[in-house]
């Protein structure tokens, strides 16, 4: 076993294992611009090294994988017209794509609290293994802000209108509607990780990703749909349209109990955040790969990184913690294609760009 200092990220050989473990338990390890830099180094080595098999993504502790990106720095580099979102979210995007194409299976345990950046490590590998425990959301539109990291690619992939529903309301799936929603593919029990973790371990050079999905599979419990895919009618009549107003208009007509909770919910994000979600993911379909939504994506993040609503949103929900966002515009209405157009707009020189 070789070991590097255990920081913020710990990178290590473990056997046939190349293993990467999120290392800040105390903020549900949440990524910064350091960790996703270790990731990249530690990636270049791996790959390189013959001896390693597999890799495999972990978090410490016992409250998830990872809570998303470091919201706090992001929203202080913002207040100041700082350059911190233009330098991380480039950096974590590319990264996002080269865990998409990475040559070794590539194995996520994402059990637990998985959420935004943590969802862009582990939501593109190869092998993604959900528990009884996960719960994975992208709730990005409650700061003003829309489903990065490639999300928009993996929630226009899901099922009839399953991603347009969780990227709009931000809801939590659990392990198996991750599986529905294909965000994962196998659900294992929390407490048989240990042993899959193991026999990750113990895998043969060369190893190919057929036989690690099998080596999975004799842990999982073959669980392929939670409570959201039950409602995949529902979901699919009332988020069909590519208009807020629309799915608005339909929630409202449509009046039952599920729909007026859906409503309550959607009242409480950004107006703004919404309308930007909802045309990145109607783009993301006809997207041909992972990069095209990532190029998307980043174009949006910086005009987000520039909004009153990026900041005010942060401020609600994890500075002053009141959860009372004051919306610009405060209704979908109100939201103007002028607005929308910002988020679109080619930027020049400051395209993202893949190596």
């Amino acid at each position: 076993m070789t070991a590097v200092e255990e920081g913020d990220l710990v990178a290590r050989v473990e056997g046939a294992a190349g293993v990467i473990r999120l290392n800040r338990p105390k903020a549900i390890n949440a990524v910064t611009l350091e960790m996703f830099r270790d990731i990249d180094k530690a990636l270049d080595r791996f790959e390189a090294d013959p001896a390693v098999a597999v890799i495999l993504l972990e978090g410490a502790g016992e409250r998830g994988l990872c809570a998303g990106g470091d919201i706090r720095a992001l929203w202080e580099s913002s207040r100041v017209n700082g350059d911190l979102g233009k330098i991380l979210w480039r950096e974590e995007y590319i990264l996002n794509a080269r865990i998409k194409e990475f040559p070794k299976p590539y194995v996520a345990f994402m059990d637990g609290i998985v959420m935004g950046g943590g969802v862009g490590l582990s939501g593109h590998a190869s092998h993604r293994v959900v528990t009884d425990r996960t719960k994975l959301a992208m709730p990005e539109v409650g700061l003003g802000f829309f489903p990065d990291v490639g999300g928009t690619y993996l929630l226009s992939h899901a099922p009839g209108e399953i991603g347009t529903y969780f990227g709009l309301t931000g809801q939590t799936m659990n392990g198996p509607d991750a599986i529905h929603a294909r965000f994962a593919d196998a659900v294992v029990p929390a407490a048989k990780l240990p042993a899959l973790r193991e026999a990750l371990t113990k895998v043969r050079p060369g190893v190919t990703a057929a036989e690690i999905s099998k080596l999975i599979d004799g842990f999982a419990t073959g669980e392929a749909a939670g409570p959201v895919a039950a409602k995949q009618a529902t979901i699919d009549a009332l988020f069909a349209f590519d208009r807020m107003e629309d799915i608005v208009a339909a929630l409202e007509h449509d009046a039952s109990e599920f729909a007026m909770a859906t409503l309550k919910t959607l009242g409480e994000k950004s107006p703004r955040g919404m309308v930007v979600t909802l045309k990145l993911l109607r783009l993301a379909r006809k997207a041909s790969n992972l990069e095209e939504c990532l190029v998307r994506e980043y174009r949006a993040a910086l005009e987000v990184f520039r909004s009153d609503d990026f900041r005010e949103g942060v401020r609600a929900a994890v500075i002053d913690k009141d959860r009372n966002p004051t919306w610009s515009p405060p209704r979908i209405e109100d939201v103007t294609p002028d607005m929308v157009a910002r988020y679109f707009a080619e930027i020049g020189a400051d395209e993202l760009k893949f190596k």
